[in-house]
């Protein structure tokens, strides 16, 4: 079944504290158009300053959550805060992630726990939470995760095969979040970034890492953050109603299925 969104709605993002990070202009696109954000990150501070200064830029309820996505219990008691103080979830995108530079050799019990507890086990009880959520509403919804390219090729110039598996198993929760929860108007999607110009690969890119970089991308050059909040604002819109179990490639081109 179709659903038409209520006009109070609320979105939730994780990853939203980074100054340099998607999440922010994820944030900033969702309430420019008109949606109440609900804004997660597990450095509480940061994400608490920028949801105060999106609220009196945008005129949009903006909540600041600090959590730490890979802890059940902190996921829960930030939906608590979010059931009280906003309007139904109807959208949820999860992009906070950690990088590994570690190599097969290299990668040890703890750093390869740790990546996937962020980016796999993470994306579980955020999806488990917001779809509770919607299904008790009987809004339906949207769900994003993110992905990467690394799940398709092992690896590249920073993260590599901690990184790679963890982002397969989103891309494997993903599939069966759309398969589960279709039933129920929940409509999940994962996207697949390539190289964006953000902190996540080890700092601020140089115009020398750039290049490197988009030496084989057809566009000759890496991905902006204000593109992918572009995708992931069609994709938790009405519009992308029929979209669903898809792992949507933003790349410039890299890989082409």
């Amino acid at each position: 079944m179709t659903t038409t969104f209520p006009e109070k709605r609320t979105a939730v993002i994780t990853g939203a504290g980074a100054p340099r990070g998607i999440g922010r202009h994820v944030a900033r696109t969702l309430a420019t158009a008109g949606w109440d954000i609900a804004a997660l990150d597990i450095d509480a501070e940061s994400v608490r300053q920028f949801a105060d200064e999106l609220a009196a830029e945008t005129g949009r309820t903006v909540v600041g959550i600090g959590v730490d996505i890979a802890d059940k219990d902190s996921v829960e008691s930030a939906f608590e805060v979010i059931d009280r103080e906003l309007p139904p979830v109807l959208a949820e995108v999860n992009l906070a992630g950690i990088a590994s530079p570690h190599t097969i050799f290299e990668l040890d019990d703890e750093t390869f726990d740790r990546v996937m507890a962020v980016n796999a086990k993470g994306t579980l009880f955020m999806m488990q939470a917001a779809a509770t959520r919607m299904i008790e509403a009987g809004t339906g919804g949207r769900i994003v995760n993110t992905s990467s390219i690394t799940a398709f090729d092992g690896g590249g110039t920073f993260s590599k095969t901690g990184y790679a598996a963890a982002k397969a198993a989103v891309l494997g929760l993903t599939r069966g979040g759309a398969r589960e929860l279709g039933k129920h108007a929940i409509t999940c999607n994962a996207i697949v970034p390539g190289p964006i110009d953000t902190d996540i690969m080890g700092g601020k890119l140089t115009d020398d890492r750039k290049a490197g970089m988009s030496a084989d991308i057809p566009l000759q050059r890496v991905g902006q953050p204000q593109e992918v909040a572009g995708l992931i604002k069609f994709l938790v819109s009405e519009d992308s109603s029929f979209v669903n179990g898809d792992s949507v490639f933003i790349d410039g081109g890299k890989h082409m299925v």
